[in-house]
């Protein structure tokens, strides 16, 4: 007989973390969007960044004992500077220049609450380069509306996928939420998984 898995908050309103989560075969018992300030501290470091947002994400959202919470966040940053969430198509364009014939790393952190109360985190680190970048490019992605909400203003399981050169690291990682990581955290916060 296998064991019961305790209820889980997905403390997030991402439809590819909950799609990612689905890939290991868990599905969310709740979901709950945190309310935080998302503001990087003045000479915070895009890692450091990462992990604090998950952290303060998993603990701003209301669990019951035995409740089990999970929370992610994506860092997008070309050398020390974090590029948060495209806001709009000018900030879409900004960010796609800046990337454009470069690396850039991508961290992207998860934190699990276990029934009993301890926090775990964990972040991967990743690499992403893109084509240099001619501005069609740039103007038909802007225009496809893919970047905007997303860290770094793209979407690397859609139309961006096509305009990056080389990546090394965890694919499920750069879309948002890194599926190792996660599956190790949540076994060791005793949600049964295979």
């Amino acid at each position: 007989m296998g064991e019961t898995a305790p209820t889980l908050i997905l403390a997030s309103s991402s439809p590819r973390r909950r799609e990612l989560l689905g890939r290991l075969g868990v599905t969310p018992d709740r979901i709950a969007s945190p309310d935080i300030d998302e503001t990087p501290l003045k000479g915070e470091l895009p890692r450091v960044y990462a992990l604090r947002m998950a952290e303060e994400k998993a603990r701003a959202v209301a669990r019951s004992d035995g409740e089990m919470v999970l929370a992610g966040d994506t860092a997008v940053a070309p050398g020390r500077r974090i590029l948060q969430q495209a806001e709009d198509e000018a900030m879409n364009r900004r960010f796609l220049e800046l990337l454009s014939g470069r690396r850039h790393r991508v961290y992207s952190a998860v934190s699990v609450i276990a029934p009993d109360g301890t926090q775990r985190t964990k972040v991967s680190e990743n690499i992403v380069k893109f084509k240099p970048l001619h501005a069609d490019e740039i103007a038909a992605y802007v225009e496809s509306g893919e970047g905007i909400g997303k860290a770094g203003g793209y979407a690397i399981q859609g139309r961006a996928e096509s305009l990056i050169t080389w990546m090394s690291g965890s694919h499920s990682a750069i879309m948002g939420l890194p599926l190792y990581e996660t599956r190790l955290l949540l076994k060791q916060g005793g949600y049964p998984l295979g």
